[in-house]
Order: C-alpha cells, then sequence, then structure tokens
C-alpha cells in the first residue's frame, strides 16, 4: 500500500502513459476518460485495494467493477500499473485475440470483474456481489465505478436502494462526474444535481472531492473504507476529460477521440514533461 502523495502521482503518471500507449495503438479510443480517471485509479490500485497481482482470482481480494466498459482502456492501464497484466500486453490494444479488447470483458483479462458496458448493470451486480461477500464473512469490499450517464437508468437507482436497504458497508461506489455521455453534457441529457443530497436520501454515506487532485481522493478513499457505519458509500468525483493533456481537455467532442497520429507523441511528451515537473 503506497501512502505518500509522490509514489501516487508517480502512479497516475504511468497510468495516463500507458492510456496513451494503447490509443497509439489503434489511432482512438476513450483516452480523454483514461486521463480523467487515472487518479482515481492510482489511488485504488496503489494505496486502497487489497489484491494479489500473481493472484487475480485471490478469494480475499477487493473487486473493482468497471460497469462503464467503455472505460476499459484506463482499467488495462490501472492493471498494468498493479502487475496483473504485463507491460508488454499494451501493444496489443483493441487486436484480433488480445486480452485487452477495446470494451472490458471479464472472459478475457485478468482482474476484469465483469464484462460491462451496458450502463446501469455495474451497481445491481455490485450489490449482488457485496451480499454474497457478507454471507460467507469474506471481509473484501467491492467497489463499483460507473459514471455520471449511468444516472439516466433507472436500475441505478433500484440497487441503489437496495444497497442501503441491505446496510452493505462493504460497498464503495465510484461515480466519474465527467458532464460527458456519448450525445452530450450528461446534464443537458438529463439532469441530475443536487447530486449528493440524492445518494444521501437514498441512504448512502457521501462524499464530492475533485477527482484529479490526489490528496483529497485518497483522503475520500480513507474515508470510505472507515466509515463506521452499516451502510453503503459513495464517492462523488468531479474529473475532466483529458486531464494533464491542454489540447485533449479544450476539445469541444472528447467522450471518444480519435487523435492523429502526430499527436499522440505530443500527448505523451506532455504528460512526461508534467511528470519531470512534479519530480524537482
Amino acid at each position: 500500500m503506497e501512502n505518500s502523495l509522490a509514489a501516487l502521482n508517480s502512479a497516475a503518471y504511468r497510468i495516463r502513459r500507458y492510456a496513451l500507449r494503447m490509443g497509439e495503438v489503434q489511432g482512438q479510443g476513450y483516452v480523454g476518460q483514461a486521463l480523467g480517471m487515472a487518479d482515481i485509479l492510482a489511488v485504488a490500485y496503489r494505496h486502497a485495494m487489497h489484491y494479489r497481482p500473481d493472484d487475480p482470482a485471490w478469494e480475499g481480494r477487493d473487486r473493482f467493477l468497471l460497469s462503464h466498459g467503455h472505460y476499459a482502456i484506463a482499467l488495462y492501464a490501472a492493471l498494468i500499473e498493479a502487475g496483473i497484466i504485463p507491460e508488454s500486453e499494451l501493444e496489443t490494444y483493441g487486436s484480433d485475440d488480445s486480452r485487452l479488447p477495446m470494451s472490458g470483458m471479464a472472459t478475457y483479462t485478468p482482474g476484469m470483474e465483469m464484462s460491462g458496458g451496458s450502463l446501469g448493470q455495474g451497481l445491481s451486480i455490485a450489490v449482488g456481489m457485496a451480499l454474497g461477500l457478507r454471507q460467507k464473512s469474506n471481509p473484501a469490499f467491492v467497489y463499483n465505478s460507473m459514471s455520471d450517464g449511468e444516472l439516466d437508468e433507472g436500475s441505478t437507482w433500484e440497487a441503489a436502494m437496495s444497497a442501503a436497504h441491505y446496510g452493505l458497508g462493504n460497498l464503495i461506489t465510484l461515480v466519474d462526474i465527467n458532464n460527458q455521455q456519448a450525445d452530450g453534457p450528461s446534464s443537458k441529457i438529463l439532469g441530475f444535481e443536487p447530486l449528493a443530497d440524492k445518494w444521501i436520501a437514498f441512504g448512502w454515506f457521501v462524499q464530492r472531492v475533485n477527482g484529479n487532485d490526489i490528496a483529497a481522493v485518497r483522503e475520500a478513499f480513507d474515508a470510505a473504507r472507515k466509515h463506521p457505519e452499516s451502510q453503503p458509500r459513495v464517492i462523488l468525483f468531479e474529473t475532466l476529460m483529458g486531464a494533464g493533456v491542454p489540447f485533449l481537455e479544450e476539445r469541444d467532442k472528447n467522450h471518444f477521440i480519435r487523435v492523429e497520429p502526430e499527436e499522440w507523441q505530443q500527448a505523451i511528451a506532455i504528460v512526461d514533461d508534467n511528470n519531470a515537473g512534479d519530480q524537482q
């Protein structure tokens, strides 16, 4: 478990770099989400979660569910950082017979707990997993990572109500609030504010933080794990699509990004420069 901010920042840097290198293989992808989620994933895999890199199916592991399966490139980068997937495999991203398909598939990828993509399904699955672990007296946590677009789905709120009813203190939901989905800004497709109040009303322990602030992210994970009440926990992370690469942050349509061939190396160079600055 990494506790220093310097170590976590370094992990987030590598996750961003891995994601950009995978994106370069295909020339496109959900790299904006990967850059935005990198700090959250760094804290999850290098600080908060219990797992064994050489035994991804270890029964005592914390489960990380990627409900928004199109974020797979982000999770692959985190799994490489965690040592569950070898770095050499990133060159196969999205290719035939690769263990790293463009959308998350549990049958293909070590450390991938569910085949996500049908938005609104992850929290329901997480509730079932959390109930099952409790029945077995397994102290592991279930983390459900989901997008703000999934707040449009009725199944999300049915699962939220069920989690509170059953007092699932072993369930932590991570909501990526980047205000982007395929059809436009999430808040305009279907308004979801006041979001914290809604989760509180459903019986959850709620935190809302800047998801691109490593210190705030670490503090939120720690508070969620240590919360003494028997209630599910949710962390609402406000993130910036393309975080760390200004020319990607500024694009109007960055839900699924096509990047010109010469721009990939530019993006990697910017991330490298940012990391070098952090080390000084």
